[in-house]
C-alpha cells in the first residue's frame, strides 16, 4: 500500500502544476523589454531595398511595429485587422517582415492590402530576436522616446484594438504616460 503512495503523491503534484499552468493566457507571454528602450536596427524596405530605416529615425514618435510573415496563417487571421487599425489611427504601423521571402511578401501584401506606413525586411530573424519574439505575429507599441510600451503575442483582434491598442497609442500622442 505504501509503495502506492509516492507514485500517486507525484502524481498529485504535477496534475496540481500543469493545471496552475494552465490559468496563465499563453498570449500574456511576459516581455523584459516592457519600459526599456527598443532595440537599435537598420533594416531594408520591402518596397525599395536600396532604402533603409533605422530605429533611431522613428524617435519622436509613436509607432507600432507588427511583425509578420506570408507563411504565417494567423498574421492572414489579423491582417484585416490591422488594415483596419490603419486607416483609423493616426499612429504610424511599421510592418517586420520575419524570415520571408521578399517577392512572397509582396504579393501577400498586393493581394491583401497594405496597412504599413513601411515594411521592413527581417531577412535572418536577428531583429525580431533582439525584440525577443517567439513566432509571429507579435504586436509593440513604442512611444516617443524610443520605449517598448506593449508587447502583444499572437494575432490582435478587433476587441483588442478597441480595449487595448487605440486607447493606449492615442494617450502616448498625447504624451500621457500609461502607467502614472
Amino acid at each position: 500500500m505504501t509503495r502506492f503512495l509516492l507514485p500517486l503523491g507525484a502524481f498529485l503534484l504535477l496534475a496540481i502544476a500543469l493545471a496552475a499552468g494552465m490559468r496563465h493566457d499563453p498570449r500574456a507571454l511576459p516581455s523584459p523589454l516592457i519600459d526599456k528602450p527598443a532595440p537599435e536596427f537598420e533594416l531594408p524596405l520591402l518596397e525599395d531595398r536600396t532604402r533603409s530605416v533605422r530605429a533611431s529615425e522613428m524617435r519622436g514618435k509613436v509607432w507600432v511595429l507588427n511583425v509578420w510573415a506570408s507563411w504565417c496563417a494567423p498574421c492572414q487571421l489579423e491582417h484585416s485587422v490591422l488594415v483596419d487599425f490603419a486607416a483609423r489611427s493616426r499612429v504610424p504601423m511599421i510592418g517586420l517582415n520575419y524570415k520571408d521571402k521578399p517577392e512572397a511578401a509582396r504579393q501577400w501584401l498586393g493581394r491583401l492590402g497594405n496597412p504599413y506606413a513601411a515594411t521592413l525586411v527581417d531577412a535572418d530573424g536577428a531583429t525580431g530576436i533582439d525584440f525577443g519574439v517567439y513566432g509571429v505575429p507579435e504586436t509593440f507599441v513604442i512611444d516617443q522616446a524610443g520605449v517598448i510600451r506593449l508587447r502583444h503575442a499572437g494575432p490582435v483582434s478587433a476587441e483588442f484594438v478597441e480595449r487595448t491598442l487605440l486607447p493606449l497609442v492615442r494617450e502616448l500622442a498625447r504624451g500621457e504616460d500609461p502607467h502614472a
